[in-house]
């Protein structure tokens, strides 16, 4: 039997376990999860919300190699975290309800450059 991993973090966005990030409402227009485990990341970025870091992207991409899983409330918020994997072309651009909490997690697990 497969043990249940606890979630470190769960919003409506993002939920963060041991050793993953899992992306709600990635995929379009299926709204699909995606589960990164954190041994395919590279590095994790954040940025302030801006026109040109996605401020206004409620789905999908601007550029082609960015990708936001929705969120109607992105102008909102107060940080963006953009992933980028090994050998991996394009970005996951993401925001979360409680970005401080999600950026000390990141910085305890030595993913998050700075």
């Amino acid at each position: 039997m497969k043990m249940q991993e606890k979630n470190l973090y769960e919003d409506s966005l993002i939920i963060i376990t041991d050793d993953s990030i899992t992306l709600k409402n990635y995929y379009f227009p299926s709204l699909k999860e995606k589960k990164i485990p954190f041994e395919a990341i590279e590095r994790i970025e954040t940025r302030k919300p801006t026109i040109w870091t996605g401020k206004w992207r409620i789905h999908g991409t601007g550029n082609f190699k960015t990708w936001f899983p929705l969120d109607s409330s992105r102008y909102k918020r107060d940080m963006i975290f953009f992933i980028f994997c090994f050998k991996k072309w394009v970005v996951s651009g993401f925001t979360a309800e409680d970005s401080f909490a999600v950026e000390k997690l990141f910085k305890e697990k030595g993913l998050l450059k700075i």
